[in-house]
């Protein structure tokens, strides 16, 4: 009789073969025992998100019929490597900037070209760093906590000092002549400083910069913008105690960072919320942090012009799918465990990144919107510097800086 009932159970498995195959299929996600899915082995905790909705920061946007953006003109194509960042010295030389190599370099006009002004790691060798354009694929990945990753550039117009945010070496500076860079922060209050990404100066020489996460390093991420999680943080670091503490803790990929030409408050961008908040440094609302401004993708740095003005840089744009899944963590839980690429995930929500650079006033009004969106010229923008009616355009993912005549 037990040798019946065997057969009868087995029987009734395999008389619902698509309920077999769900529970296969499901397993397979779940338990993801092959390493397909792109969360794979890891301890992936999707959040609920608060992000404005997409149609309310649409029907105040300003868009750029004309995609001026095309018009943009690619300069040092092959030359530079991921140019997060663009700087220039108090006498006015550069562009300056950070690449995936690990090196900062500077432009010494058509003779010269392109020579390494500073390295952030005494580890740093060419053979080993300098992968040319390959510093901008996987292929670096597993160098860079090695040779450095340099982000955010500011020069001290004051002693003509630069400050870097290297991603993994924190926050360093390097004199006037370059070299060497020298460690300034790379822990807060005892936890280390995982991800330094962007930074400004204070006139009274106070530095405040950024660390996008707690819990992920520049390598890892994408696991950022997938979990949604809150653990970036303001810092800011005192060079006379040569000290460093929390500001503001608790944000969503922080990002970019921009004092105010009054210093009375300074913009941070919270790439994962699509979002800039401002946080008073004076005034009756002194240490509170507020809503800037809502928008239509994902912003990176943020830069003052002479006029007061902020120019952002947006990799653009949200989707209705990408709003759904910021309000329910469940789907995202089970989406990005499917045994499937990233990027073939991100095509099926509909995601088609192109540039969008927004110009604000200080009330976080869009004052002037500029876009490419087809990615003729530009894809994956990660700062805009405006310098005497021509914008400075980088990126952090290719080989080439852009610029564009704006007057």
């Amino acid at each position: 009789m037990a040798e019946k009932k065997t057969f009868a159970r087995e029987d009734s498995v395999l008389s619902h073969p698509r309920l077999f195959f769900l529970a296969i299929v499901l397993s397979l996600i779940f338990m993801d025992p092959f390493h397909w899915s792109p969360v794979a082995s890891r301890d992936y905790q999707p959040v609920k998100l608060d992000v404005a909705p997409y149609k309310q920061v649409m029907k105040s946007w300003r868009n750029d019929n004309q995609s001026r953006l095309r018009n943009a003109r690619l300069q040092f194509a092959g030359e530079v490597f991921g140019p997060e960042s663009i700087e220039f010295d108090r006498e006015g030389r550069g562009p300056y900037t950070g690449l995936a190599d690990g090196r900062v370099v500077r432009w010494m006009g058509e003779t010269v070209g392109w020579e390494t002004f500073a390295i952030v790691s005494t580890n740093w060798s060419e053979k080993e760093c300098a992968n040319g354009v390959n510093s901008t694929t996987q292929k670096q990945h597993p160098k860079e906590r090695f040779c450095g990753r340099p982000l955010g550039l500011r020069f001290d117009k004051r002693t003509g000092d630069l400050y870097i945010a290297d991603a993994y070496y924190g926050l360093m500076m390097v004199g006037p002549g370059g070299g060497v860079a020298t460690s300034l922060a790379s822990e807060v209050e005892g936890s280390p400083i995982l991800f330094a990404n962007d930074l400004d100066i204070h006139s009274n020489g106070s530095i405040f910069f950024t660390d996008t996460s707690t819990r992920y390093d520049r390598r890892n991420h994408v696991f950022i913008l997938l979990e949604g999680e809150a653990t970036g943080r303001l810092l800011r670091y005192d060079p006379t105690t040569k000290s460093t503490t929390v500001v503001v803790s608790g944000l969503t990929f922080a990002n970019g960072v921009q004092i105010s030409k009054d210093e009375t408050f300074l913009l941070v961008a919270e790439t994962t919320k699509c979002r800039i908040m401002r946080y008073w440094l004076e005034g009756q609302r002194a240490a509170q942090l507020e809503l800037y401004a809502n928008l239509p993708g994902f912003p990176d740095n943020v830069r003052i012009n002479d006029k007061g003005n902020f120019w952002v840089a947006i990799d653009c744009c949200r989707t209705r799918t990408l709003e759904v899944f910021s309000h329910y963590p469940w789907m995202r839980n089970i989406y990005f465990r499917l045994p499937l690429k990233l990027n073939i995930l991100g095509k099926m929500v509909g995601m088609k990144m192109y540039t969008v650079i927004a110009l604000f006033d200080i009330g976080g009004n869009a004052i002037d919107v500029l876009e490419d969106r087809r990615g003729e010229i530009i894809r994956l923008v990660s700062e805009v510097r405006e310098v005497n009616g021509k914008l400075w355009i980088g990126t952090v993912a290719h080989n080439h800086v852009a610029t564009f005549s704006y007057s």
